[in-house]
């Protein structure tokens, strides 16, 4: 066994890998910003440097000896070539050089120029001078090489001149002792007095002959500070890197900071940087990832990309085969904060894919502030529903006593509960009306998907949890913190609910970034185009929507706007006339789908 773990977590590396590159993908303006600020610095670079030209001397040090040949004197020992190159870059060296070149410039700037370097493993000092003029390069070069020459020769001189006269001092006083023993053992007989006196003598002689001969070395030195080895010429072409190449280094310097931009960005972004950070953010699993812009219709048949509908099937496979949805089969689907636009057109498809399996779906519109479905979807009144009926005083106004059928194409049909405005939104969510209108996900066969304003912006999501247990959270990830969804999962937790998965979305073009602007300031949008002119308070008993919009989408959206209804038309419902629905896998059908069945639903036509 841990063979076989150690086998998928080295295969996890390079998806692991994979994925976070495409995360510091995702911050492309930031790379392009680095990049552009290396082409930048390449062209500044290159244009600085394409007049700059470098000449090179070189000089072999040596140190003052009596014999350069003897191998038992080393030059190493001699010579400290960081104290060389030290008095090599010394002002010194370029006052002398400044007289030479005739320097009206200040020494520093003359010396600013000026690099000298020690090869490895030699006793060569090599003099490199930068200037915008070849041959001035090469002047230079060679004035600061003969400064430092004659500097280190009269320095040398200097020291020879004082050892000369110690020693010649010590020369005379040693003659003059000697003159005087001379005279002395002159004067004395023969005997043992004479003899110590003319030892002494004698020593007074050899410490004579001693000294002539460390005179006679001295003057015998060769002074000169080193050899020229190579003499600085003008070059003939520029030291600095052609314009092409300071473009090329600066576009991968560029490219190297932008990646480590992207990657700080990164580290503290606050919006999920993956769906892995969504699920461990909102503990339950991502079900879906909808194609870019797949929100911005309600329904998936009026979208011209079909990878749509199919990922809201998905969806709707995985919420069916979740065994915690398909016992109480109540669905509750909210977003974070901003506008319900997104979770309305999830829950719109979630209900039309339920019913291309064959169940009988309800979606209730529990948005009471914004609402904007009916006049957005294809419907047709149909009969009151047993809910309808009131058993007790109730003037909430909502529910109304009418129930539409949305027509879904080749999906279905399913059944719609819209939106009003009412006075009071709190009494209206936890009436005994709208509890038996959830409550018809007991019978057989029957889906209950209730649509709620963002968790974040109102607590009516909070107020349907205790008999909407099941939530699906639907989130741009873009627009959202991992904050907003843990404390959206904490929210829903402990009013009694169950996060049962999310869904994400991206926006498209200029409505994604207002969106997630909106979003990141807490802030609500307004309303969108099915909202701007939502339905009047409703009289007591309930009625319906005050006005209808013109309805959305590649079917119903090239007919002129609805005229707002009169109050004496309100009692009417007149939808937009559409094809006839069909069931999803009946006879006319090009597609089989596939449809989960319970040990009641034999026993469903028996009732």
């Amino acid at each position: 066994m841990s063979n076989l773990h150690g086998a998928a977590v080295e295969d996890d590396e390079p998806e692991l890998l994979r994925d976070q590159f495409k995360q510091l993908l995702r911050y492309r303006a930031v790379i392009g910003a680095g990049v552009g600020i290396g082409l930048l610095g390449g062209v500044w670079f290159g244009l600085s440097n394409a007049d700059t030209y470098v000449a090179t001397s070189q000089v072999v040090l040596r140190a003052p000896v009596n014999d350069p040949f003897n191998p038992s004197i080393s030059q190493d020992k001699t010579l400290n070539v960081g104290s060389e190159r030290q008095t090599a870059l010394s002002s010194s060296v370029a006052e002398a050089a400044a007289k030479k070149l005739g320097w009206t410039g200040t020494i520093g700037k003359l010396q600013k120029d000026l690099q000298v370097t020690n090869p490895p493993q030699s006793q060569v000092l090599q003099f490199s001078y930068t200037a915008d003029n070849p041959q001035a390069a090469a002047d230079r070069a060679n004035a600061m090489t003969q400064a430092y020459l004659e500097l280190r020769e009269k320095q040398w001189t200097a020291i020879r001149a004082k050892m000369l006269d110690g020693l010649k001092n010590e020369l005379d006083e040693a003659a003059l002792k000697h003159d005087k023993q001379v005279k002395v053992v002159d004067r004395m007989p023969a005997g043992a007095a004479r003899d110590a006196e003319y030892g002494i003598k004698t020593n007074l002689a050899n410490r004579m002959i001693e000294l002539e001969g460390r005179v006679s070395g001295l003057k015998a030195l060769d002074m000169s500070a080193g050899t020229v080895i190579r003499t600085a010429t003008a070059p003939g072409y520029s030291d600095g890197p052609s314009l092409p190449m300071s473009l090329g280094l600066g576009a991968l310097v560029g490219v190297a900071l932008g990646l480590l931009a992207a990657w700080v960005r990164l580290v503290f972004d606050p919006s999920p940087r993956s769906a892995g950070d969504v699920a461990r953010a909102v503990r339950a699993p991502v079900l879906g990832t909808l194609p870019r812009g797949a929100t911005e219709t309600l329904l998936a048949g009026d979208h011209n990309d079909p990878r749509v509908g199919e990922e809201f099937r998905s969806v709707a496979f995985r919420l069916a085969y979740d065994q915690r949805f398909a016992d109480r089969r109540r669905l509750l689907v909210v977003a974070p904060r901003g506008t319900s636009e997104a979770a309305a057109a999830v829950a719109t498809n979630l209900a039309a894919s339920f019913a291309e399996t064959g169940k009988d779906v309800l979606l209730i519109e529990a948005d009471l502030r914004t609402p904007s479905l009916a006049g957005l979807l294809r419907a047709n009144t149909t009969d009151a529903p047993r809910w309808s009926a009131p058993a007790e005083a109730d003037d909430s106004g909502w529910p109304g006593r009418r129930r539409l059928s949305v027509d879904a194409g080749e999906s279905g049909s399913f059944g719609l509960v819209p939106g009003e405005r009412v006075r009071n939104v709190a009494r209206a969510l936890t009436s005994p009306r709208t509890s038996r209108l959830i409550a018809e996900a007991d019978s057989p066969n029957s889906t209950v998907v209730v649509l709620a304003p963002p968790v974040l912006a109102y607590a009516d999501a909070l107020a349907l949890v205790d008999r909407v247990d099941g939530v699906l959270i639907v989130c741009d990830p873009r627009s959202v913190h991992r904050a907003d969804l843990q404390r959206i999962r904490e929210l829903i937790g402990g009013a009694g609910g169950t996060v049962l998965g999310a869904v994400m979305f991206t926006p498209s073009g200029r409505r994604g970034a207002k969106a997630a602007k909106a979003a990141k300031s807490g802030k609500g949008a307004k309303p969108g185009k099915g909202a701007k002119d939502p339905a009047q308070p409703p009289a007591q008993g309930g009625a319906a929507p005050a006005e209808s919009a013109a309805p959305q989408g590649r079917r119903g959206g090239r007919g002129k706007p609805a005229r707002p209804r009169q109050p004496e038309e309100q009692d009417e419902y007149e939808p937009e006339a559409g094809p006839d629905p069909r069931v999803w896998g009946g006879e006319n059908s090009d597609t089989v789908a596939l449809r989960s069945l319970r040990a009641e639903d034999f026993h469903a036509g028996e009732r």
